[in-house]
This record gives C-alpha cells, structure tokens and sequence, in this order.
C-alpha cells in the first residue's frame, strides 16, 4: 500500500478493505490502493469500514489532550516526560506525540478519499442508490465530526476536500487552509446543511439488514455496528451550539443567535421524545434523566456488552483482533498498566464544595468515576473491567442520551425558556408540564408520569433530582432575581457547565464545553477560574492562569503551513502513543 507523507507529519495509508468477517481486523492483507476504485457493493461497505479503523486510533486522544490540562487530573509518580509538558502547559508542544494531530487529519483524508472513490462508482450500473446514499451520508458526519473535535482542541484546523495522493505543499493555492475555530465550525456546519452530491447529512446505514437480514435488532449479533457513526442529531446539534456561541461572542445580545438554538430544541426534543415513547414499556426506559436509572451509565464505559439504555454513539474496539486503546493504561494502577495520570484531591472535592455542588453530596456518579478516592492512589475506575485480562479494549462513547439533555439546556437557556432548562438541570419536567404554555413547546407528556400510552415509573427527574440532589441556582424570574436577561442567560450557563463538570467528568466533554463558555462570552477565566486552583499546591496556579488567559486554553501545534516534509523525517513524528 502506497503510503504519502506532507507537512502536517501525517503518514497517508490508503483504505484497508476487509470482509465482514474479519471486522477491523488489523492483519488483513486485502488492500486498495490509492489508484483503486471501489467496483462492488461489498467494497463500497468494507471502505467505509476502513474509515471507522482510523476512528478507533483518534478514540482516546481528545480524552487525554483535555483532561489532563483541565479540572481534574493530575500527574503520577509514573507520568512521562510528554504528559508533564502537557500537563503543565509548555508552550512548545510540538516533539510531543499526545498534541501531534497527525491521526486526526488521517480520519479526514480517509473520508475524502473514500468520498472522491464513491462519486465514481455512483455512476456504475447496479449501484444500489439508497446503500450508497447511506454510506456517503455517514461519511459526511464523520468528517464533520472529526473537524469539530481538531477545532474543539487546537482552536484552528487545516481544512481541505481533496484526496492527498502525493507530497503536497500546504497552501491555500493546493486546496488547504488553515483556519481558526469560528470558521472550521461554519465549514463543518455548512457540510451538515449541504450535505455532498445532492446527499444529506441525515442518513444512516443499517448494518444489520446487509450481514444479519431476517434479524431483529435486539437479537442481532451486529447491533452495535449500528451505533459506530457519530449520528445527525448529535453531530449537528454540537456544531449549532457553537455556530450560536460564536454568533453570541459577535452580537452579545443574543438576537442573532436564536435560530441555532431554536434548531438544537427541534433536533433533540423529537428525539428523546420519540425514543421515550418507544420503549415507554420496557424494563427500562431509554434516555430519559429518571430517578429509576440514576448514574445507570456508570457500567456503560467498562461492560464487554451493550445495554443500549444510555448509548447514542461508540468507537469500537475487538479485543481478539488486538484493538485497544490506551486510557486504562493511563489510569489504572495494575501490573498490566501504567497509572500515568490520576484524579486530584482539588478535583474529587468538587463533589463536597457546597459553593460549586449545592448539598456537597458524593452522588452516584462519584462513586462510578473514582476509586479508592481517600487513599493515597486514587484512580479513575469508570473505565475499568476487573473481569478481562486486559482491561484497555473498552469502548470509547462519543455521544450519550444524556448529552442530549445538555445540549437542551443549553438551547432553552438562550431562548430564554428559563423554566423548562432549570426543570431539565435539576428536579425534572414532571409535574410543571403545561401543554398549554408556550414554555413547553416541543415537549411532550411522554416526559411526565402520565405518559400517552399510560404511566411509566422513568419520568424526567431532571439531572440532579434524580440523584436527590438540591437544585442549582437557576435564574427564571428576572424581576426576583433582579438582573437582565444577558445577566440570567450567562449565570444560567455557568451553572450548566459546572454541572457538566460533575456529570463527564474525564469523558474528554468538560475542557471543549468550557472553551464554548469562554469563547460565547469573550471570557477565558471561564476556563482559569475552573482549571488553575487544581495547581495550587504544586505552586503553578500563578502561572497556569496566565498561560490560560494568553490563549493556551487550546493546544498550540504548529502545522507549518506552506513546507514540505521530507518522509525520511516522519518516522517518529507517526507513532501511536498507545504502543
């Protein structure tokens, strides 16, 4: 297989193509190169198979590249000279392999590239139009997707549509941009919007009615192949918060922004709507933030097995084809693991600091996340998997139901549906429902107890009710509260974020979701205000804010636009950090 090298560091391999059976199988030797065309069905799904493989080496990067410089980790005794200069916030990270970005511009050449091949062999005789609609749509959200998560954690991205077949200079001239946040967010919005070749970014194909057809979906062996892509309305709805995040940073008042979060309301009620109503009946009730199923997701980031109670979206890993990744490695303290980074004092008593978690109560979700939290090694056990004798080949979720209702809040408190974001953050939407008030528009009585069908024990007990906790500070009644409407929407994110700091903490969710707050409003001691105190007691709290308010809040790669790299000098600039 041909392999091209460019200035980005990037090591090019060309699609691997494999047979069902052999499902990210990393020793396959059935290739196509970069002059290969796809000729068959079967091809045109195992390619895109090949792009989900450059996904599983991206899976733990945005983990380890945000939270180790944000609220929670901290350094071990075992840390690597790497995560130290991550860690602390060195200004030059270029020799560091966790900041190279070097997979993630993979996933985006393997999605044009793929693209590129589709667009020929659409035009063949027999092509099944409604298969590779679904392909070439999924491969749309990937890349949208995928530039999200580069601008989300670099603040920049080199953008371009062409497949990269040979040494090329990067610059504008050849197709790549180099572009800053706002803009890499309008160009993946504008993919979602426009879709490619007359196909819309709303597709998704169904892996079970290829390799398992006459199968229900809940029998099928290939359920969670339907799980793999990254789906529209999560996709999507991330890329309008940010569209209207960035239009807020412009236009501080809010009145051009509405739209995007009018869109994100549109997207995601339905959604979770729907999906309560469906399963209304079932053992357990899907998607819904129920007192019935608080803190049910903590065994979804460790089970060897989906529950589908919880999960939107999952990179896969097969542990017999040799697939993992790396983040047990880094958290855990077992012979078969390094224990490189570990939760802070400062972090963990986020749970117990009545001033950032009203009631100071260790919920559910304290326990799922950390071990051992008094002893002198802590660790992160979310991910862990006591019964495996390696436990580095969990999952990694790149969206979950209850991101959805974050996502929400988010939404409602920019529309200024104050009510019904404080009912979705704290005691629920069950009993303050009113069908009649525009408050509620979207929702449904699928929310409540009483629900179209009949009654359901998992009714909305909003995301701290659920766990019993008091309620957050949640302005809803601007004369009681005696602020503007500016004032209550910025106090009102504030308390969402922190309550997402609870909620993902080490998801590789809380440092990006910070990043939004602070560019919305222009503030990045949004970011210094939640990150620094976590060094104090090494000393380098002076200096980490400083660092944060001059720009580090996203990690400084140089790309080094316009030069062209010689391969001989790559080989070290492509390892997997995992090996």
């Amino acid at each position: 297989m041909k392999k091209f090298i460019y200035s980005l560091s990037i090591l090019l391999s060309a699609l691997t193509f494999t047979g069902c059976s052999d499902f990210f199988d990393p020793d396959t030797d059935d290739e196509l190169n970069g002059e290969d065309y796809i000729s068959s069905d079967t091809e045109m799904y195992t390619g895109f198979i090949g792009i989900l493989t450059k996904l599983q080496a991206i899976g733990d990067k945005e983990l380890l590249l945000t939270d180790t410089r944000g609220e929670l980790l901290e350094l071990t005794g075992n840390s690597t000279p790497e995560l130290v200069s991550l860690y602390n916030y060195d200004l030059d990270l270029q020799n560091n392999s966790y900041a190279n970005p070097a997979s993630y511009y993979e996933v985006i050449m393997a999605c044009n590239d793929y693209l590129l091949k589709m667009k020929e062999y659409g035009k063949l005789p027999g092509v099944d139009p409604e298969v590779w609609a679904d392909l070439v749509s999924s491969t749309i959200r990937v890349k949208a997707w995928t530039y999200k998560t580069i601008a989300e954690i670099y603040g920049e991205a080199v953008w371009f549509d062409s497949a990269v077949t040979e040494f090329t200079e990067l610059t504008p001239a050849n197709g790549f941009e180099l572009l800053p946040i706002e803009q890499v967010m309008d160009r993946a919005y504008s993919l979602m919007v426009n879709g490619w070749e007359g196909v819309p970014s709303n597709r998704s194909i169904d892996w079970i009615a290829w390799l398992d057809p006459g199968t229900s979906e809940g029998s099928s062996s290939f359920r969670s192949w339907n799980i793999m892509v990254p789906p529209y309305e999560g996709v999507f709805s991330e890329l309008l918060l940010w569209k209207g995040a960035i239009t807020d940073a412009a236009t501080p008042d809010g009145s051009a922004s509405s739209a995007y979060y009018q869109q994100v309301c549109d997207l995601l009620l339905p959604a979770i709507s729907n999906k309560v109503a469906q399963y209304y009946n079932s053992t357990h009730q899907y998607w819904m933030i129920a007192t019935d199923k608080a803190g049910q997701w903590s065994s979804y980031f460790s089970q060897t097995s989906f529950s589908y109670f919880e999960l939107v979206s999952v990179i896969l890993y097969d542990y017999e084809h040799n697939q993992n990744n790396s983040i047990n490695k880094h958290f855990l303290d077992t012979d078969q693991n390094s224990y490189l980074l570990r939760p802070s004092k400062f972090g963990m008593g986020r749970w117990t600091d009545r001033s950032f978690n009203p009631g100071g109560q260790e919920d559910g979700r304290f326990a799922a996340t950390f071990k051992r939290p008094t002893s002198a090694q802590p660790y992160i056990g979310k991910y862990s998997n006591v019964s495996r004798t390696s436990t580095s080949d969990i999952h990694i979720i790149t969206y979950r139901a209850t991101m959805y209702h974050f996502y929400l809040m988010e939404a409602l408190n920019h529309l200024h549906r104050f009510i019904a974001a404080s009912a979705v953050l704290n005691q629920g939407v069950n009993g303050v429902y009113d069908p009649e008030d525009p408050e509620w528009d979207g929702f449904t009585v699928n929310w409540t107890a009483n629900t179209e069908a009949g009654t359901t024990k998992y009714y909305s007990s909003g995301l701290r009710g659920c766990f019993g906790s008091p309620s957050r500070e949640f302005v809803t009644d601007l004369a009681e509260a005696n602020v503007s409407e500016a004032e209550a929407v910025k106090a009102n994110d504030l308390q969402i974020l922190d309550e997402g700091l609870l909620e993902f903490a080490c998801e590789g969710r809380t440092y990006p979701f910070m990043n939004r707050m602070a560019l919305r409003y222009n503030d990045l001691s949004i970011v210094a205000d939640r990150v620094a105190p976590k060094y104090a007691e090494s000393g380098k709290e002076a200096l980490i804010r400083a660092r944060i308010l001059d720009g580090a809040n996203y990690v400084h790669y140089d790309l080094k636009m316009g030069a062209v790299q010689n391969p001989s000098d790559s080989s070290s600039d492509n390892e997997n950090v995992e090996e």
